[in-house]
């Protein structure tokens, strides 16, 4: 792995997964650019928690942040040509499977158009690696089981996985044409501190402990393969900071625990450390949703020796401790 590079850039950095890895970044240094528009997508204020940690962190004059949108081609033109990226970690996107059956036009501006100045931006400023956040969901209703890369991924059940997949075709264009090295990573079912209000352990922690039922699809009939933070962005690092002579031009990799875990056993976790008992509303599947996923790890371990280390349970504790303290 190489050492240090000059000025790494972090898009999606008040995100759940983009805070976290710029943490881990300026421990070991680095000095890192973060972007984010900071939308409304769920609650601002989180958003805005999460850059106050970064901002208070020891090496807090190694990071600087600029609300930007990626879909502002200007502004990315901009910022790229006032800085110089070595490595471009791109974690900014319209996210969430549920929301792209309501708004589907924030997911072509942001995730297709926005990569495509991510893209050009790079070319044009020759960076030297791209790692950018790709999803599960391209497997859609696959049948196989775990995921492979192998697999094929061209049957998407949402316009979120579609934009996804997109952008893993339009990387490997990029890399093809232009010699530009990108990797994209499939994550897998992310929780932890500090996450995504919209995603299912914190709906679930936050209706549990108001007493309101919570609704679980598929009459509970789901197995998610749950990968905690700090396990997600030590992968997100290795890769990100591998030495560019390593790697071919163009590599997906899974990214997760690579275990399954039944949808109501994470619950009983959940009641267990929330100390409440969940009333649970058993649904039929919903529109855009898969019933199982679980990630073939086997090639991120071989290349990055990637080897996720916090068990559901102890990455269930650790959540919902942070989440009690941070709501009271």
């Amino acid at each position: 792995m190489q050492d240090k590079f000059q000025q790494i850039l972090v898009t999606g950095a008040a995100g759940f997964i983009g805070a976290d890895l710029c943490l881990k970044l300026l421990d070991l240094g680095h000095h890192v650019i973060g972007v984010d528009n900071l939308n409304d997508y769920y609650d601002v204020d989180l958003k805005r928690d999460r850059l106050a940690l970064l901002e208070a962190h020891k090496n807090s004059k190694g990071f600087q942040f600029s609300p930007i949108d990626i879909v502002d081609r200007t502004a990315i033109e901009h910022l790229f040509q006032s800085n110089q990226f070595e490595v471009v970690v791109h974690l900014a996107a319209q996210a969430g499977v549920r929301y792209s059956l309501e708004n589907p036009q924030s997911y072509i501006d942001s995730n297709l158009l926005g990569f495509g100045n991510i893209l050009e931006a790079c070319r044009q400023a020759e960076v030297e690696h791209l790692v950018y956040a790709s999803s599960s969901s391209v497997y859609g209703a696959n049948k196989n089981f775990p995921f492979k890369e192998s697999d094929r991924v061209d049957n998407p059940v949402s316009l979120y996985a579609a934009t996804k997949k997109a952008n893993e075709l339009m990387a490997h264009s990029y890399a093809h044409l232009y010699g530009l090295r990108c990797t994209g990573l499939r994550f897998f079912t992310v929780y932890g501190p500090w996450g995504r209000p919209d995603m299912a352990p914190f709906r679930f922690a936050s209706r549990m402990l108001k007493g309101e039922a919570i609704p679980v699809y598929n009459q509970g009939d789901m197995i998610r393969d749950f990968t905690y933070i700090d396990d997600i962005s030590e992968g997100v690092l290795r890769v990100a900071m591998e030495s560019k002579h390593e790697q071919p031009a163009y590599k997906i990799y899974n990214i997760g625990r690579g275990e399954p875990v039944q949808l109501m056993d994470f619950i009983k976790a959940l009641e267990n450390h929330l100390g409440v008992t969940a009333k649970i509303e058993l649904l039929p599947m919903q529109d855009g949703d898969v019933p199982r996923t679980m990630a073939d790890t086997s090639a991120l371990q071989k290349d990055f020796d990637y080897q996720p280390s916090v068990s559901m349970d102890d990455g269930v504790r650790l959540f919902a401790k942070w989440f009690i303290e941070y709501y009271h």
